[in-house]
């Protein structure tokens, strides 16, 4: 009855959900509650005893679908306790407005092609404060709907109203699954006979993208949006491509430091057993494997936010999934499967270009262009004259950072050898919650000597590793 309740606001839905939610490793915190999870989360342990089967991969991924599709009102409403609930907050919007970089993207993609919002129809997906529609419309936009989710709708159009823009830019609460434009009203219409009569929007602009890209799952909503309202021959997606990125790193000072929280951590629960025995008469020893799994999962199994400095990428970062956002499926939107194009990596770190340097593990961002449509069908969509991009991977921040997969076990570079890194990477939706995935990663290594050809005489080949991460 409370959370279908018309009259308890968005904050009390909030904290109801909260209070009734088992444990913090349910949440589906967005990009802003991140670090507080998983700030160390990894540590060195036996590699045979941490491997996952692809039977356990398969119990703890799935193909699911996020709550705002067709869901119960139940599973709406514990999606916006776990997932919108702090999007409504000025603190978390303020973190992105002060992301330099975002920012500067994003303003430069807008205002540099004034020329092609000049007049349009724009609509922002998850406006937030409202910033990008504002944009939109000081670039001409005949018409701006900026749809919000969370109550952030009212601090949106009290934004636009300090701004002047209000007459053009129309903020709509609510889900865009969910959502109609008033095309009647506005005097809205299709390019063609042939078009969905809801398709009437020239540009959707978005900043739709979570950790390592798809994390948080908003690009379901993207699409959804996409499909129903862009105009499918001239329309326009904001940003328009979306690359993701892999690459061997040294990160040792944190990987260490994992390691000793996790020693740590296993030496309190043998204190704990102890004590409990002697003093109460109990033995909860018969517990110590299932506790010694969720910390190796917190500790050693789960992907950790990072600012990692340029220097600490070990070889040139391989691409691992590439996005057309006019074109890209809600399948594409649900991870990286075992044969996809992209799905296998090949790196060659070179000792003597990094003195001194230990493999670590890997890192992954993402890149998001602002350019001109690729796709066959958007031949006589508008051109952009003025490119824009943004990069989140390691050198100058983003609130996005990189996620840090860290090896169990680090590889040493040794002077006048090459190290070479096999292997493949899959990313697939949490089994508990949509919003969250699940990283497997193999790889095998090799060493050769520098001067040897890549198909050269092998020092060393290292057995296969495999091991499942939690993008937290």
């Amino acid at each position: 009855f409370l959370l279908a309740s018309p009259s308890l606001t968005s904050f009390m839905r909030c904290l109801f959900l909260v209070c009734l939610l088992p444990k913090v490793q349910s949440f589906a915190p967005n990009r802003f509650q991140i670090p507080s999870f998983s700030r160390r989360l990894h540590k060195t342990f036996s590699k045979s005893s941490l491997k996952m089967a692809d039977s356990d991969f398969a119990n703890v991924t799935e193909m699911g679908e996020i709550p705002t599709f067709g869901s119960s009102d139940k599973a709406k409403a514990t999606d916006f306790a776990n997932y919108f609930c702090s999007y409504a907050q000025l603190y978390h919007q303020k973190q992105m407005l002060a992301d330099h970089n975002r920012m500067a993207a994003y303003h430069a993609a807008i205002m540099g092609n004034a020329d092609v919002f000049k007049d349009k129809i724009v609509m922002d997906v998850g406006t937030g404060s409202g910033i990008l529609a504002a944009w939109a419309a000081q670039a001409g936009a005949r018409r701006v709907y900026a749809i919000e989710y969370t109550d952030m709708a009212k601090h949106a159009r009290s934004v636009m109203e300090a701004n002047g823009v209000a007459d053009i830019v129309t903020v709509i609460q609510g889900a865009v699954e969910d959502i109609e434009l008033p095309i009647e009203a506005h005097g809205l219409t299709t390019e063609d006979p042939e078009s969905g009569e809801h398709q009437v929007v020239d540009i959707i602009i978005s900043e739709w993208m979570g950790y390592f890209l798809l994390r948080e799952s908003m690009l379901d909503s993207l699409i959804h949006a996409r499909d129903k309202f862009l105009k499918p021959k001239t329309g326009l997606m904001f940003p328009s491509h979306t690359t993701m990125f892999l690459s061997p790193i040294c990160d040792e000072s944190e990987r260490r430091h994992s390691n000793h929280d996790y020693s740590g951590a296993m030496g309190e629960w043998s204190e704990f057993v102890d004590s409990t025995k002697s003093v109460y008469g109990v033995d909860m020893s018969v517990l110590g494997e299932c506790y010694d799994r969720e910390q190796k999962e917190y500790f050693l199994l789960s992907s950790r936010w990072a600012e990692l400095p340029a220097d600490s990428k070990l070889a040139t970062p391989a691409v691992v999934k590439k996005l057309d956002m006019c074109t890209c499926t809600l399948a594409d939107s649900k991870g990286l499967f075992a044969g996809d194009e992209y799905s296998d990596f090949e790196f060659d770190v070179v000792s003597d270009e990094h003195q001194g340097s230990t493999i670590s593990g890997f890192a992954g961002w993402f890149d998001a262009d602002f350019k001109s449509r690729t796709d066959e069908g958007g031949a006589n969509a508008p051109k952009l004259l003025s490119p824009a991009h943004l990069c989140t991977g390691p050198g100058p921040y983003t609130h996005w950072g990189q996620q840090v997969f860290h090896f169990l076990s680090s590889i040493p570079l040794i002077s006048g050898e090459t190290t070479s890194l096999n292997g493949s990477l899959e990313m697939t939706r949490s089994k508990d919650n949509a919003r969250l995935y699940n990283c497997r990663i193999k790889y095998a290594s090799s060493r050769r000597k520098s001067s040897e050809e890549k198909n050269g005489k092998l020092l060393m080949k290292g057995e296969g590793v495999e091991n499942v991460y939690q993008i937290p």
